[in-house]
Formats: C-alpha cells, sequence, structure tokens
C-alpha cells in the first residue's frame, strides 16, 4: 500500500463546478441559447469540471477553456481583456503565444471570487452569441453561492 500524501488546498471544488455547469446550461435551456460547452478553471488555471451540450462543436471546448485562462490570467473577464487591448493587437499576440495558444480574448470567460473577492477561478462558455456566452458564464457561478467579476472596481 502506498504512504499517504500532503493534499493540496482546494478552494474551488468539483462540486461547486458542477453546479456552475448545471446553471449555466439551465441558463442556455430556458433561453433557447445554441448548444453550450462550459469549462470552469481553478485558480492555478486546471480544469476542474468541463462538458459539452449535445450538438457544440469540437473546438467549443479549447474555446471555451482559453475564455477562462484570458480571464483568470488577466484578472478582468476575458471580453474586458480584449476590450482595454482592441488598440494593442501586438500585445493580444504576445499574450495568445506566452499562453501556449490558451487565450481567447472575447466574451465568455468570468472570473470566480470569494467572499473576500478574491479569484479562486473562472468559468468559460461557448457556443452561443458571446454576450450570451457571458450570461450563462455569470448564470452558473451564482447558481454555485459564488461572486463573480468582470472587471476589478
Amino acid at each position: 500500500m502506498a504512504g499517504k500524501v500532503f493534499r493540496s488546498h482546494v478552494q474551488l471544488t468539483r462540486a461547486q463546478a458542477r453546479k456552475i455547469l448545471d446553471g449555466a446550461f439551465a441558463k442556455a435551456r430556458e433561453a433557447d441559447m445554441e448548444p453550450l460547452t462550459v469549462v470552469v478553471l481553478d485558480g492555478g488555471g486546471h480544469i476542474v469540471a468541463g462538458e459539452r451540450e449535445d450538438g457544440c462543436a469540437p473546438l467549443r471546448f479549447p474555446v471555451a477553456q482559453g475564455k477562462a485562462f484570458a480571464s483568470l490570467g488577466n484578472g478582468a473577464a476575458s471580453g474586458v481583456v480584449g476590450a482595454r487591448n482592441a488598440e494593442r493587437p501586438a500585445f493580444l499576440a504576445s499574450v495568445a503565444a506566452a499562453s501556449g495558444g490558451h487565450f481567447i480574448p472575447v466574451p465568455g470567460g468570468v472570473l470566480i471570487l470569494d467572499d473576500e473577492q478574491c479569484v479562486i477561478g473562472a468559468v468559460g462558455v461557448s457556443g452561443a452569441s458571446s454576450t450570451e456566452d457571458e450570461g450563462s458564464a455569470i448564470a452558473g457561478i451564482e447558481s454555485a453561492g459564488l461572486g463573480w467579476g468582470l472587471e476589478p472596481t
């Protein structure tokens, strides 16, 4: 039998991530959106949960993950990152290269915040319009009883 190992501190649980997925999908079905893919990352950028609805195209998963990673890596929603840097295409291209292509600066990636307004993860959604993707991400976070942030105040 293998010996015990030290466990990592968990700030975003698998159960919370599942609630985020379910809440985002519920919002999409309620609004009759196109099929979505939702990816939930922890504060280190690792996938906690990810799922696609039937009918999603194959690139939806990496796009959703890239939106979440853009948000997490920059401390603001993915759409905010893109808008802030619209006049800086070289910067956006450099960040995309530095992230190994895991950087999609369009709406749909939203930060997950704890009670102290600290980032504990991010959600990325792809499949509908960018506005609908972002709204589904927010609905998912809220359904898990967590806070969300688009940009710092």
